[in-house]
């Protein structure tokens, strides 16, 4: 096949354990899935249909990085998650990611009825540890932990998401094409806030892989 130009190199992930990498093809995340969440933002807790949006898989970031502040914001926001990664046969493993968000961006589009894509959807916003086989870990009982320089800013047990992730994937595999090698940011809980440059952030859930990245 012959190309205009040499396209990009493909992106990945680690997994733990092993020198094979995950390919990955999408990421969908998934918005408002902790009540305590919902509230801190102002919204309605009530369950009706999971909201989802998207950032491009060039977005990722691994753990030890040093990330750049990105431009046009004043208001950077973390939000720690469970990340669900998508293999041939159903779950391949799992991830602690972070959804990082220009907040003010963010206010703005939903001021104006707007989309969030500039809010959420940019370089390096998208941190993620390596991946744990699913065959490798119990979640059922598992917390989700955010440290920011070392003090912990949001702390849930992951059995309080809105949506399971039994459902998110159900929902998506029927109405998005979810298919092997695609990433499920599956929500944040509650002590979202601002990071800035100096400032290093530190998400883990038991048994999974740390994700740890600084701002420069």
């Amino acid at each position: 096949m012959n190309f205009a130009f040499p396209p990009t190199d493909p992106v990945s992930l680690p997994i733990a354990g092993g020198d094979s990498r995950f390919p990955v093809r999408r990421i969908y995340c998934v918005g408002k899935n902790y009540a305590d969440h919902v509230i801190e933002m102002g919204g309605d807790i009530e369950r009706s249909e999971p909201i989802f949006f998207t950032k491009a898989a060039e977005t990722l970031v691994q753990s030890g990085a040093n990330i750049p502040y990105p431009p046009h914001t004043d208001n950077l926001h973390y939000e720690v998650e469970l990340v669900v990664a998508m293999g041939p046969d159903g779950v391949f493993g799992y991830g602690v990611g972070i959804d990082m968000t220009r907040r003010d961006i963010q206010a703005k589009a939903k001021a104006k009825g707007g989309p969030w894509a500039r809010a959420k959807n940019f370089h390096l916003s998208a941190p993620c540890s390596a991946l744990t086989p699913a065959d490798k870990v119990d979640l059922s009982s598992a917390h989700i932990v955010l440290r920011k320089n070392g003090d912990i800013v949001q702390h849930s047990a992951l059995n309080k998401l809105i949506w399971s992730i039994e459902e998110i994937i159900d929902y998506l595999t029927k109405d998005m094409d979810l298919q092997a090698g695609d990433l499920i940011y599956t929500g944040t809980p509650a002590g979202v806030g601002p990071v800035k440059a100096g400032d290093e952030l530190s998400g883990g859930i038991e048994g999974l892989e740390r994700i740890t990245v600084r701002f420069v």
